[in-house]
């Protein structure tokens, strides 16, 4: 059985209460899709709800704690060196198409260092996370990330921007965390996005980092500006070479 921190036990429990409503709500924007109207209200709704069952959750344990979120922005409390950063649903295009590729994310930041992501999938029930040192899981199996070392051989994701820039053999899923926490596990090589959220990135890359992978330094960028750069050791130089003018 592996061991997690207090925190990382409270975000593991708010995402799952968070997911209850996330799924209901994806059942009825399936069958909004065809209404004159669309289901973009109810989505932004949706988003707006989540986000409020997760802050709510996560200060339960941690009063004091601030909080950097999507909708809400930023929160100042009285901690501020102790910093929640969520993602109420990363990959709300996706959600808002009824197609069932997205994720509650949640990150902690502690004196300007990610020490902890969850990245959930709630539909395929996949809860990626990981703490600072003490590397990275889905549902309680170590990840690592892929081994492969030719790049013929290797499946890289970004978004449109990126696919259109490379030359390499790509896919766009239209959620950045799941790109990352794929990367992690091995099912993709690399992840590159420009000018990305924090919001979208902070749990995978700690889950990249914990995975045994290569992220680049995301804290020198502003929160709503990264660019990022993930990948398996094995393919990291030559996925950079690729990208020299990205």
């Amino acid at each position: 059985m592996i061991s997690i921190s207090a925190n990382l036990n409270v975000m593991i429990k708010a995402a799952e209460k968070a997911s209850k409503s996330v799924i209901r709500d994806f059942g009825e924007v399936e069958k909004l899709q065809v209404s004159k109207k669309g289901p973009y209200d109810f989505v932004t709704k949706t988003d707006k709800h989540v986000e409020k069952i997760l802050i709510e959750e996560l200060s339960k344990i941690k009063k004091n704690y601030s909080f950097i979120t999507e909708e809400t922005g930023i929160i100042k409390n009285n901690d501020k060196e102790n910093i929640w950063i969520i993602d109420p649903i990363d990959g709300t295009t996706n959600f808002l198409h009824g197609i069932p590729h997205f994720a509650i994310c949640i990150a902690l930041q502690s004196k300007e260092e990610i020490v902890s992501g969850l990245i959930f999938d709630p539909i395929k029930d996949e809860m990626f996370f990981a703490e600072k040192d003490k590397g990275a899981f889905l549902n309680n199996q170590r990840l690592r990330v892929s081994k492969k070392n030719s790049i013929d051989d290797c499946l890289f994701s970004s978004n449109h921007e990126g696919v259109k820039f490379s030359d390499l053999n790509m896919r766009y899923s239209g959620c950045a965390a799941l790109d990352l926490a794929y990367v992690a596990s091995g099912r993709l090589d690399g992840f590159f996005h420009n000018n990305i959220n924090l919001w979208d990135v902070a749990a995978g890359a700690i889950i990249v980092r914990e995975a045994g992978g290569i992220v680049n330094d995301i804290s020198k960028f502003a929160i709503n500006k990264i660019d990022i750069k993930a990948s398996s050791v094995a393919i990291n130089e030559k996925m950079l070479e690729n990208l020299v003018n990205f």
